[in-house]
């Protein structure tokens, strides 16, 4: 059956655009469209969509106040297409965290042009919209209460030596529906953790504001990588937006390196990318964890850490929004275990206590 869609938007310009793009979709349908959330309540009732698309700034009631009684009431997969600026970034991260399936940026000049050009993107995401569990949307949107304190042979060579030391590192990389996914493991990471290098794919404007984000809600302290940083333990570092995150050797310091290289995996910044550089540079001294995400970026730079000796972890299916990226490094052997998000920060911690690494967990 072909993926029914409705359209929640103020614009009756966005909501003819986004209709004749969808509708040009052979597996895909609009079955109506709504200028306000009100009217959108009594369509989703007569018509019963499989996806929304769903604008912010909206008369009447607001598209976040709108997603919290959706997702309370009638819980469905949301994509939210809005024109949020990097100032208003929060907002996107909210819907998120209410259990939007992810977002698109709506342009704010020449919108016919914009949405013509992100078309693909809306319409992946509206198709892993539709495939998303429901259950696992809903689970992200309870707060955590916790206290502060192959491909990538363009940007980097294949691995041919490894720099033999004895810190540890953990690497991780995310896509569609990792950013509530990294908030429920960073929170459950004690403050003598070892350094974090994250690749979420997210664009330039949302970085430094998830960054933020979670700094207010973990024990450790995370902030958006730059080129040079030390990366130090009590740590995370997470790729700016749009530039790749590789990790990098200073004498007996690892570091960060960022690059403007090409798209790798069709990302940038590419979880195959910070899998190699750390294949490279860390080899058996990293974890590497790969977790929910559409596609299949990662999945062979994380054979690559394991062939280097590092241990591998892979979210589950169960707790996955989508479980493309995990079940590709599955697929090419890859991964060394499979766990469910909530036991991955304890199984990390089993491992470097193995490793002779004395983590201390509050």
């Amino acid at each position: 059956m072909p993926i029914k869609v409705l359209i929640i938007d103020d614009s009756a310009l966005v909501r003819s655009l986004l209709t004749e793009l969808i509708k040009n979709q052979p597996d895909m349908v609009v079955v109506g469209t709504a200028p306000d959330p009100y009217i959108a309540r009594d369509r989703i009732k007569a018509l019963d969509p499989d996806v929304l698309t769903l604008d912010v700034e909206m008369p009447r009631m607001d598209g976040l106040a709108f997603l919290e009684k959706l997702m309370r009431l009638h819980p469905m997969p949301v994509v939210m297409v809005s024109s949020l600026t990097e100032k208003s970034s929060e907002i996107t991260l909210r819907a998120l965290e209410l259990g939007a399936f992810d977002y698109v940026t709506k342009p704010k000049f020449d919108i016919s042009k914009g949405l013509h050009e992100s078309c693909q993107e809306i319409i992946d995401k509206i198709r892993g919209a539709a495939s998303a569990k429901v259950k696992n949307l809903i689970r992200r949107t309870v707060s955590l209460q916790v206290e502060k304190k192959n491909c990538a042979d363009v940007v980097l060579p294949a691995l041919t030596t490894n720099n033999v030391t004895t810190e540890k590192l953990v690497i991780i990389g995310a896509s569609t529906g990792g950013t509530e996914a990294l908030k429920e493991l960073l929170s459950a990471m004690p403050a003598d953790s070892p350094g974090i290098l994250i690749t979420q794919h997210m664009p330039a404007a949302f970085t430094s504001a998830f960054a933020n984000r979670l700094d207010r809600l973990c024990r450790i302290s995370v902030k958006e990588a730059r080129d040079g940083d030390r990366i130090l333990p009590g740590h995370a570092y997470i790729a700016p937006g749009d530039r790749h995150l590789l990790l990098d050797r200073s004498g007996a310091n690892y570091t960060t390196r960022i690059s403007d290289g090409p798209l790798v995996s069709r990302h940038r910044p590419s979880v195959d990318v910070l899998f190699r550089s750390a294949a490279n540079c860390a080899g058996k001294n990293c974890i590497g964890v790969i977790l929910t995400g559409m596609g299949d970026d990662g999945a062979n730079g994380m054979l690559e850490m394991k062939q280097a000796g590092a241990h591998t972890i892979a979210q589950d299916e169960a707790s996955c929004v989508v479980f493309g990226m995990p079940k590709e490094a599955i697929a090419r052997g890859g991964v060394d275990e499979v766990a469910p998000l909530a036991e991955i920060p304890g199984r990390i911690i089993v491992r470097l206590a193995a490793q002779g690494q004395r983590v201390i967990r509050v």
